[in-house]
């Protein structure tokens, strides 16, 4: 089939800017990957949870409002999760959670791609469900398992806030790269979970598991796509950040569209970019649109 099923948390972004006003706007890590791969113009199913609440319906809204198909009913929920969000005066967001998460069943069908990410990935129950999902479509931690099966993308996006750290969380981490094809982590996520390594050493153990790529953002600084041959950078695209709401997940965005037209890696590392980079010149989670990239 060709969509991308998009698999984690959604909730409501309670953002708090430089100027101490504060406003609510609907997100969350894998909502935001789902929002911009329709707004580029991919069919984007998404599995995912909210309550029937005040905020579970703006989320609803906006999921719609861009073309969001929902795969699963959504409604498992007692109420909508959130996110704190505190913006500091570099438009750089600190963030609390007060955050549920688990899904209900998922059809048969077998998508095109398959986008995992952030919280969803690793804090239970919803957890155990995404790798039960994963080894339904791509087999435990194999290759090939399937001849039809998706391309795996996975965004680590570590919130030690709300998971922790330590051998455990590591430990979910991994056992979703191990079903990956292409894991994306910013060098602060890397930090979180190999405190004592580097980034290219982190990187390095990170595909030993089995991705053929892992893909590394640092923000400002660019972005680094270590595979087959010699790591690969690109420079950030240049843009005033207002904030950084959404950029990492627009990225992924980038990333996933990229690989469907079967770009190269420099290609598909530019290419992010340029989406992250419309994102954070504006306020919260707004991806851009097709139209918008040129």
């Amino acid at each position: 089939m060709t969509y991308v099923l998009v698999v984690g948390e959604s909730l409501v972004d309670v953002v708090t800017d430089a100027g101490g006003t504060t406003v609510e706007r609907p997100g969350g890590s894998a909502a935001n990957v789902a929002v911009a791969l329709a707004r580029l113009g991919r069919r984007s199913r998404f599995v995912t949870s909210y309550a029937d609440d005040e905020r579970g319906r703006s989320i609803a809204e906006h999921l719609a409002g861009s073309g969001v198909e929902l795969a699963t009913d959504p409604h498992v929920l007692e109420r909508t999760s959130s996110a704190a969000a505190t913006i500091g005066p570099d438009g750089s967001a600190t963030y609390v959670f007060d955050l549920d998460w688990r899904f209900g069943p998922v059809g048969e069908e077998t998508p095109r791609f398959v986008h995992v990410c952030s919280i969803g990935a690793v804090l239970e129950p919803g957890a155990d469900d995404v790798l039960a999902l994963l080894d339904r479509l791509v087999g435990a931690g194999g290759r090939g398992v399937h001849a039809d099966r998706p391309t795996v993308t996975y965004d680590v996006n570590a919130r030690a806030a709300i998971t922790g750290t330590g051998p455990e969380v590591v430990g979910r981490v991994e056992a979703v790269a191990r079903r990956a094809d292409v894991v994306k982590a910013s060098d602060e996520d890397l930090a979180v979970l190999y405190p004592t390594l580097g980034l290219a050493e982190a990187a390095g153990h990170l595909r030993s598991l089995g991705p053929r790529a892992v893909v590394v953002t640092r923000g400002e600084g660019g972005a680094t796509w270590y595979g087959d041959g010699e790591p690969l950078s690109v420079a950030a695209t240049p843009v005033t950040v207002v904030d950084t709401i959404g950029a990492g997940d627009t990225f992924s965005a980038g990333i996933v569209d990229a690989l469907w037209d079967g770009l190269d890696p420099a290609a598909t590392l530019a290419h992010a970019a340029r989406a992250a980079a419309v994102t954070v010149s504006r306020p919260g989670a707004d991806p851009p649109t097709r139209a918008e990239l040129g």
